[in-house]
């Protein structure tokens, strides 16, 4: 039971069905907080799905509890509707049939298949890397229930097929089921999955044409950003014969892009994880590209290129989370202005930067207005043409905004 409730005062709602939690307040919301909540049935056990009911004792809808979490109750659904197979099916049916909407598997075998909140599945990353399903697992409830998931996903999806290569004789999904540490800690359980002895590490993925490594054990999130899918392609097609500098480009995704598709002429990626800039190297050779990528702090590299007058045609900037809870979004803020104050300096007059956050707490007015007073500090004037999100098999719900947590800010910048 969530802390603060004291048991001698818990009396269930007329009429409740056990297990069950009483709401304080309410909203539309699938978030349901610690200080939201009145009292909770004390055989509630963490992961399981509860009724929930409002202040006056009306049914409300049923979600995923864990009372050690920060998040009490993920709510499901709004309706009484049995939380079953026959819901989870359907649910994964919604997001599957809106990625074969998108055609997604003409142009890549990489993408999210379920977006948590989006898709109406609190808690549940899931992507798809070639023959592998690799779950992001943010809450206790999804994780006691993963092997149902993989289950059905690889039911409803069929067998895996091939972008372009030959189809397996035997062609089965694998999964792979990945949480933050943090996020362990917070919600009690460890991600451990039996998966085959024989799964690699890496798996090679396609997208736009181009091929990538995947470390799906030990990269960063799922092993891969497929948010940005639409705007590496939109990126690549204004680097002709261009110089560029990608910042935080992780594994080389940005890169790889503009050198093959965008025909620049000279691209650099700088990164701090040794592990990324290794397979960003090994994704250059694969796809037979020369492209120098750099193993460095972007705040010390950006310096250096200012103190020897270097500027780039293009520079993009995409740094990894900054702010995951409401505490760390003022120090977000601050590294957001000093690594954009340092990038558009960078950017030679006339020339393009993209900067982005998926910091989903920091608003997209807030982290514009940053980047504009950064600019502003350095001398420059931005021209913005352009504001985009991540790829459209990351959906929105309404009513849980922060999903739509990658904001990506297109300038020219003028001196």
């Amino acid at each position: 039971m969530p802390k603060g409730v004291a048991k001698s005062s818990i009396e269930s709602p007329a009429g409740a069905v056990a297990p069950w939690v009483q709401l304080r307040s309410a909203s539309a919301h699938p978030f349901v907080y610690r200080k939201m909540i009145r009292q909770a049935d004390p055989a509630a056990r963490p992961g399981e799905v509860v009724n929930v009911y409002d202040k006056t004792g009306q049914f409300f809808g049923r979600g995923f509890y864990n009372p050690r979490s920060q998040i009490v109750v993920r709510m499901l659904t709004q309706s009484d509707t049995p939380i079953d197979e026959t819901f989870w099916r359907s649910r994964l049916e919604r997001a599957i049939a809106l990625r074969r909407q998108l055609h997604l598997d003409e142009v890549t075998d990489a993408y999210r298949l379920v977006h948590s909140e989006g898709d109406g599945l609190s808690g549940l990353i899931a992507e798809r890397f070639a023959d592998y399903l690799v779950f992001e697992v943010f809450a206790l409830g999804v994780f006691q229930r993963c092997g149902e998931f993989g289950r059905l996903l690889a039911e409803l999806l069929g067998p895996p097929t091939a972008l372009d290569r030959p189809q397996k004789a035997s062609p089965e999904w694998r999964v792979l089921v990945r949480a933050d540490a943090r996020i362990e800690n917070l919600e009690g359980f460890h991600a451990t999955w039996p998966v085959p002895p024989d799964t690699p590490s890496q798996v090679t993925i396609r997208e736009h044409g181009l091929r990538y490594r995947v470390d799906m054990k030990l990269g960063h999130k799922t092993g891969f950003f497929c948010d940005q899918r639409d705007n590496r392609l939109r990126l690549a097609r204004l680097c002709r014969d261009a110089t560029v500098l990608d910042l935080c480009c992780y594994t080389g995704g940005f890169s790889l892009c503009a050198a093959k598709i965008g025909g620049a002429r000279e691209v650099t990626g700088v990164d701090l994880d040794e592990a990324a800039v290794a397979v960003a190297q090994e994704n250059a050779n694969l796809n037979q590209l020369r492209i120098d990528f750099v193993y460095a702090d972007v705040f010390t590299y950006l310096r250096q290129m200012l103190a020897n007058g270097r500027q780039f045609d293009v520079v993009i900037l995409d740094p990894p989370k900054l702010a995951t809870y409401r505490v760390e979004c003022e120090d977000a803020l601050r590294k957001y202005y000093d690594m954009n104050h340092l990038a558009v300096q960078a950017v030679r007059p006339g020339g393009l930067l993209l900067t982005c956050s998926c910091s989903g707490l920091i608003s997209r007015p807030v982290f514009q207005d940053t980047v504009h007073r950064a600019a502003t500090r350095a001398g420059c004037q931005l021209q913005l043409f352009d504001r985009t999100g991540a790829a459209p098999d990351h959906p929105v719900m309404l009513n849980c905004p922060e999903s739509a947590y990658l904001k990506a800010l297109w300038f020219r910048v003028l001196r």
